[in-house]
């Protein structure tokens, strides 16, 4: 198995493709802990991976808020004295044409999808280093690298995280940390399904390989970029798309 005896935390694990992860890098043998902010729903997951024979344990934080990151991560170093890799995929998508958007809807998508990766990357680098080892992966968006129209606030918040990978790839990379993202496109969620038909069509028509994306698509990039078959990749923003165009 690629992670065998690795220890991983993914944020926004409950549900989607951050539970799809969760799920693949259990399969490849790591011991993965799932965040999310609902303790009964953390618990729900954790249970579930343990019962089909995973290693799983509870990682319960806001990764929007920095104390509450703290505090996770105090807890986390009393069951784990190392981290071998981080899943930054928590993150919310609630954007509007630019003259509608509000105050609240920027804070909100820039707190949850940009400013959580700087708070989980702070204090999880500080962990690896001491292993001089490590991959941190953030999920960003084809928005991100792309945009689109209506989309200014989400797709500012995933330019970020673009940022963020590239420059901390570089400032961790003599520490012996990979920093990279993915960027997915158009990917088979709830979200997905929640648009209507001609939309959703209009969508798949844009895909080079006329066929939306799975989460376990996304999940064996990360699980790449999580294992040593990428040990010297870094830096690096690998777009899970099917060609697709915006």
């Amino acid at each position: 198995m690629l992670l065998q005896d690795k220890v991983a935390i993914v944020t926004g694990a409950t549900r989607g493709i951050g539970l799809t992860i969760a799920t693949q890098l259990c399969k490849q043998g790591a011991l993965v802990f799932i965040n999310g902010r609902d303790e009964i729903k953390v618990a729900e997951v954790v249970d579930k991976l343990t019962n089909e024979g995973f290693l799983a344990e509870s990682f319960v934080c806001d990764v929007a808020d920095a104390d509450s990151v703290k505090n996770a991560f105090r807890l986390f170093l009393k069951k784990s004295k190392k981290l071998d890799v981080l899943v930054n995929n928590a993150g919310i998508l609630d954007d509007a044409l630019i003259g509608m958007v509000t105050k609240k809807q920027i804070e909100n998508t820039f707190t949850v999808n940009t400013f959580s990766v700087l708070y989980m990357s702070q204090y999880a680098s500080r962990i690896m280093s001491r292993n001089k080892s490590g991959s941190i992966v953030n999920i960003a968006s084809i928005i991100g690298t792309n945009g689109n129209r209506g989309q200014a606030v989400y797709g500012g918040s995933k330019a970020a995280v673009i940022g963020i990978t590239k420059s901390l790839a570089k400032e961790l990379a003599a520490t012996g940390i990979r920093v990279n993202a993915v960027a997915p496109g158009f990917i088979d969620t709830d979200m997905a399904r929640s648009i209507t038909e001609d939309v959703f069509a209009e969508r798949v028509s844009s895909v080079a390989m006329k066929r939306i994306g799975t989460p376990e698509e996304i999940a064996g990039t990360v699980t790449y970029l999580s294992s040593y078959l990428s040990e010297y990749v870094t830096g690096q923003v690998i777009g899970v798309d099917g060609g697709m165009l915006i």
